[in-house]
């Protein structure tokens, strides 16, 4: 198994690599996780075999409040070029969305919370990152933003009430709403930043989280085979780049 080196972008504390970073590093890649955040420096991905963006409770417009966004969707538009295998979670679906030309906004059905089934297009089945998981599935969701607009010859491979839950952005670089690294541990801080929010508007946090902690079996079953797909594109990526004689 040729060994990959993964590149995590991290938007703040409360929303880390979690299981998708321990996936990774099972499935045989090495995962560096930047901070941008916290004054690390964005490397280019070029340099690496695969993109992973993470998650975050900032919007993929607030540039001016965040100065490392934009150059976090200059990352992605230099990963789809040097065609990187590239994952988007969340928030970082939404950056590569508006690096490569489409559109992110507040969701007009209102926020999205708990355990959502995923409306898998047909087209998923022969997707090469996404065609392991393109079946009956939950995935975990937390969001208030959702891609509006896909970005120019995206391809859109789940849905869920409307909104863009899976989409091929572009040649290598996908995204997804829903958020396969969360677990309970990671999703309870979330819980108590919505809290007030929450509590007005009568949901029931408790049950979200216990829900959530039930289907924890299933939800790794779903999802650990996203993140070997994605390790074996970007090993893929290092065996191509390994000259002959090194290999």
């Amino acid at each position: 198994m040729s060994e990959a080196t993964v590149l995590v972008v991290q938007h703040e504390d409360m929303c880390p690599p979690a299981l998708i970073g321990r996936w990774l590093v099972d499935a045989g890649c090495t995962v560096e996780v930047c901070r941008p955040y916290a004054g690390d420096e964005l490397p280019d991905p070029a340099a690496y075999d695969g993109l992973v963006v993470l998650g975050g409770s900032m919007g993929a417009n607030d540039d001016a409040e965040h100065r490392w966004l934009g150059p976090v969707k200059d990352r992605v538009r230099a990963a789809a070029t040097a065609e990187v295998p590239t994952l988007g979670v969340c928030l970082g679906h939404q950056l590569a969305a508006v690096a490569l030309g489409g559109t992110v906004g507040v969701n007009p059905r209102g926020q999205q919370l708990g355990l959502l089934d995923v409306g898998w297009h047909e087209r998923a089945a022969d997707d090469p990152l996404f065609a392991p998981v393109a079946t009956p599935r939950r995935g975990v969701h937390w969001n208030n933003d959702v891609v509006l607009t896909p970005p120019p010859g995206a391809v859109v491979l789940a849905r869920s009430g409307g909104d863009v839950q899976v989409a091929r952005h572009a040649a290598t670089v996908w995204g997804v709403q829903l958020h396969p690294e969360a677990d309970l541990e990671v999703v309870r801080p979330w819980a108590a930043s919505d809290e007030g929010s929450h509590r007005a508007r009568g949901i029931d946090q408790e049950a979200l989280l216990r829900d959530i902690d039930v289907a924890r079996t299933e939800l790794d079953e779903a999802w650990r085979p996203l993140a070997a797909s994605f390790a074996a594109l970007a090993r893929a990526r290092a065996r191509a780049s390994v000259p002959a004689t090194d290999r």
